[in-house]
């Protein structure tokens, strides 16, 4: 049989999606039309956590702090400045003049609600804050929050889209809670599914699960006017269909082009971009999971871990356009520079198995069914399952919908999954405190189930509290170290980290590649 490479399988399927691609949409100068996979798990800034809920929030509500063109260099937002105490524990923010969507003042009382709800309501991102002590308002302008410990990163944090502010008032009115019961009683996620309560230049019009997310024009922005009365964000699945739809004129941009669909576009009103990325997808090892904590062992997951074949698992799935990455935090981040790259050694592989005991070793690989970053999360894991198979371990796959996935995960039902992560703002602690094999933090939960002694390392939480204590190069050469410990406990497996495609129109212009805010809305227009 003929062996279809990946740029064959590529034309074909491009010459084929004419077949499958979506209706056409009503364009128009006023409205900017994106073509894009959705996750969306929640419009509710304290419960959402998506690649498309970063530029949802982005567009809708405003940070005290946002992340500048360069990806590292923080800038005022509705914060027009800010101080740090020496011992980074005292953070003081002074508003700007600024108003919600309805006309009412951005004020400090608004800023100490919308933190608050994001530590107590316990969502996706409330990791992220789970160190506030106390926010207070010192006047209508002035809001001073202290962390129980220095957090050197915690301005960087105030630029996650997550932390956009919320209407206090508004949002309260239809049900939304910030004390400490807001975990078990607060009822407004609806209410955010069909409105917002934000002070950015767009505001939610309407949203359909899994088929589109509208913006409208926010007529009382207080800024520079947007440029779009509406833009629509539709629900297109694949690469090839974007390209097909982004070629054809029925969308402005295509936000999941991968690089060897970027290749097969031939129209000249299309413009294409590859640029490097922060982005990452990985394999995540669940030793907690029933069964498995006397197999899943750490000598058992380093000799996975040297079973894969990094060179061929980046050309397999992106065609070389990308990085490995060494361990689970990104190229270019602090610390990241003199990690070492991850081995491939097949034989060594085999050879550690088998000290180990381990033969005939079946695993299941359950894993969102999905394109991400221009990656195909079936042909990465079908990739595995070959390298995985060279040393005598068979992993079954399981492609699963979003909402399947989700039930599962954290659940312990399979051994093995796969999913993908985008940075929340610039800075290395947001990998520990997600990543990271210590008390408290999501994926030591996830990995150990019910069994944290499998996996908790006390030496990767000492790091970290001298990391948030240090700056500059000091703090690089701590979050070097916890990569370190990362790659020797080898729960998290970065696979892939891709480049990343900017397709989009000619009359297009400010499409760029964001590290907290993914696609920022407001720097798009036409020209």
């Amino acid at each position: 049989m003929k062996k279809l490479t990946r740029s064959g399988l590529t034309a074909l399927l491009l010459s084929a999606s004419a077949l499958t691609t979506p209706p056409a949409l009503a364009q128009d100068s006023d409205t900017l039309v994106i073509a894009r996979a959705m996750d969306v798990n929640s419009l509710d800034p304290a419960r959402a956590f998506c690649d498309t809920c970063q530029f949802y929030l982005t567009a809708v509500y405003e940070t005290l702090i946002t992340l500048d063109a360069d990806n590292e260099t923080l800038k005022p937002n509705l914060a027009e400045s800010w101080e740090i105490n020496d011992d980074f524990t005292e953070f003081t923010f002074t508003l700007k003049d600024a108003v919600f969507s309805d006309g009412s003042p951005v004020e400090a009382k608004d800023v100490v609600w919308t933190l608050e709800r994001l530590k107590n309501l316990k969502g996706s991102p409330s990791f992220l804050f789970a160190d506030i002590t106390s926010a207070e308002a010192i006047d209508a302008k002035t809001v001073k929050i202290t962390t129980a410990a220095p957090n050197a990163e915690f301005v960087n944090k105030v630029s996650a889209p997550y932390a956009g502010i919320v209407n206090a008032d508004l949002a309260m009115e239809n049900g939304a809670l910030a004390d400490e019961s807001a975990a078990t009683d607060d009822k407004a996620e609806p209410w955010f599914l069909a409105h917002s309560a934000g002070s950015g230049p767009y505001t939610l019009d309407s949203y359909s699960p899994e088929n589109e997310l509208r913006f409208a024009r926010n007529d009382a922005y207080y800024g520079d006017a947007p440029a779009f009365s509406e833009i629509v964000v539709t629900q297109i699945s694949d690469s090839v269909s974007q390209a097909q739809a982004l070629e054809t004129g029925q969308v402005d941009i295509a936000m999941q082009v991968d690089p060897d669909t970027a290749a097969s576009i031939r129209s000249d009103e299309v413009v294409t971009e590859i640029v490097p990325s922060y982005n990452f997808l990985y394999v995540g090892f669940i030793p907690g999971s029933e069964g498995y904590a006397d197999v899943l062992t750490k000598d058992v997951r380093q000799a996975l871990a040297l079973a894969v074949d990094y060179d061929a698992m980046l050309e397999f799935t992106v065609g070389g356009n990308g990085a490995q990455q060494p361990a689970p935090i990104p190229n270019g981040f602090p610390g990241t520079e003199a990690l070492e790259p991850r081995e491939y050694n097949p034989e060594k592989a085999k050879e550690m198995l088998e000290a180990a005991g381990v033969s005939d070793l079946k695993l299941v690989a359950g894993y969102p069914n999905d394109n991400i970053y221009g990656v195909d999360f079936n042909i990465m894991m079908q990739k595995l399952q070959q390298d995985f198979a060279a040393v005598g371990v068979e992993l079954e796959l399981q492609p699963l919908t979003w909402s399947v996935w989700r039930d599962g995960y954290g659940s312990g039902e399979w051994p093995v999954t796969a999913v993908y992560y985008a940075p929340d703002y610039y800075g290395s602690g947001q990998y520990v405190a997600y990543f990271g094999m210590i008390d408290g933090v999501p994926w030591l939960d996830t990995a150990a189930v019910d069994q944290k002694e499998l996996l908790e390392n006390t030496t990767e939480q000492t790091l970290y509290a001298e990391a948030l204590q240090a700056s500059g190069e000091e703090a690089a050469a701590k979050y070097t170290a916890i990569g370190e410990q990362m790659q020797d406990e080898t729960v998290i497996l970065p696979l892939v980290s891709p480049n990343l495609v900017l397709a989009y129109r000619d009359d297009i212009e400010g499409v760029r590649y964001s590290a907290c805010c993914n696609l920022p809305l407001a720097e798009i227009s036409r020209k």
